[in-house]
């Protein structure tokens, strides 16, 4: 193939990236429409979609498969920092009030469906959501910091921060060279890439979730 594969997934799921990128919840959220209780119940949603990403056994026996175990680095993994976010924005007893969207238990059993029993549709989630985080996600970080008092890369922040990836353009190639060198055919590949576009569209439902919920809270609808 003349195209490298890393380059293909990131064209052909552009318009969902898009989509989720530029939905309603995140723009009214970036946009300062929306508060600090919008953001902390993002991240609840964030802690949910991660354990299946982390913690699940199906994802500890990708460790050694030859598909997917080359892109599970310990400097990427998110849910420690994510339980200090959440114990800062919600207080020490944050695991019992924690609760998953409809639309963030759907995409959990398909990040879990995916790791239990294809390799090359986990690693479909695994790239959407950390070059995600390494790239625009900054963009949220930043906005909390300056607009809800979260101290620069301090708790409330933390999932946003790649302490053990110090030069994160210099990673992103090398992840976009695991890509390009993944162990699947051309077959395979579609697949691969079909998936990557069903993960933005599920991350795309888990806005509108957030959305419905807090319309649904706001006494002017926004």
């Amino acid at each position: 193939m003349d195209t490298p594969f890393s380059t293909l997934i990131r064209t052909a799921s552009h318009e969902q990236h898009t989509e989720a990128e530029t939905s309603t919840f995140m723009a009214d959220l970036l946009g300062g429409r929306l508060g600090v209780d919008a953001y902390a119940r993002y991240t609840e949603q964030l802690w949910f979609v991660y354990r299946a990403l982390e913690d699940g056994a199906g994802v500890r026996r990708l460790a050694e498969d030859p598909v997917a175990g080359p892109f599970l680095r310990p400097e990427l993994l998110r849910v420690p920092e994510l339980e200090r976010d959440l114990a800062h924005l919600r207080g020490a007893g944050w695991r019992e009030t924690v609760s998953a969207l409809p639309e963030t238990a759907a995409y959990v059993a398909r990040v879990q469906e995916c790791a239990a029993s294809w390799p090359g549709g986990y690693v479909a989630h695994h790239y959407t959501r950390y070059l995600g985080d390494l790239s625009g996600g900054q963009i949220i970080r930043d906005k909390a910091e300056r607009t809800w008092g979260v101290a620069r890369k301090g708790d409330g922040v933390r999932f946003y921060v790649f302490e053990g990836v110090p030069n994160p353009a210099a990673f992103k190639r090398h992840y976009r060279g695991l890509l390009d060198t993944i162990a699947v055919d051309e077959s395979e590949r579609q697949r691969v890439v079909a998936e990557c576009k069903r993960a933005f569209a599920l991350n795309t439902e888990v806005f509108r979730g957030l959305d419905e919920e807090f319309r649904k809270s706001s006494p002017c609808g926004v």
